[in-house]
């Protein structure tokens, strides 16, 4: 590397280490959407080759309906989780095999996520399985609340873009980076106050 080159870098790196002086929080909350918004391109790479492979198999045939929450206006059953058989570009809500696509994508991203934000943004070292802890459960609930929100804009994104704009498949690759970059959205904007409180700073101890 030329002298130029790391003269620039150096000041670079010097103007955002004032900057973070100066704004920490702001700074950590940028760090943190960069981040974020890496698993959310690593989402949207992962759940369409995910699904492609469970549209292979017999799940796409199986439905997945549990935890009744009423009723739609139509006077149907809404399930918190909602994937009825068949595909979605025929009327189905792609079955287990949607399903599994959906949660495994969210778990390795969340996984991955998990270290990144704890070594990057927040530098913490506190207890890590204690952190863990929290972290899977807040996971937990986060996904129970995005899944029974998501009856409310999945069904009605796919049919505007898949029946009535006639997208065909087209139409349902955009509706899965349309529902994935909701998810990611509502993970976003939770996540953050939860990290702030399980990835602690604690003071190092003296010898």
């Amino acid at each position: 590397m030329s002298e130029v080159n790391i003269e620039k870098n150096t000041g670079m790196m010097g103007v955002w280490n004032k900057f973070k002086g100066l704004h920490p929080n702001i700074a950590q909350f940028i760090v943190f959407f960069i981040l974020s918004a890496g698993m959310t391109v690593l989402q949207l790479v992962l759940m369409p080759l995910f699904k492609l492979i469970f549209a292979q198999t017999s799940l796409l045939s199986t439905s997945l309906q549990v935890f009744q929450l009423g009723h739609n206006f139509d006077g149907s059953a809404y399930y918190v989780f909602d994937y009825a058989a068949g595909s979605l570009a025929s009327g189905g809500g792609g079955g287990l095999g949607y399903f599994l696509a959906v949660q495994i994508t969210l778990g390795i991203a969340q996984i991955i996520n998990f270290f990144a934000q704890r070594t990057i943004t927040f530098k913490s070292n506190s207890n890590v399985w204690k952190a863990a802890f929290w972290y899977v459960l807040a996971y937990i609930l986060i996904t129970i609340g995005a899944a029974a929100a998501q009856g409310f804009y999945k069904a009605p994104i796919y049919n505007l873009l898949i029946n009535t704009w006639g997208m065909g498949s087209m139409g349902e690759t955009i509706a899965d980076i349309i529902t994935m970059i909701i998810n990611s959205t509502i993970s976003f904007l939770i996540f953050y106050p939860i990290f702030k409180i399980i990835f602690k700073q604690e003071p190092k101890k003296l010898a």
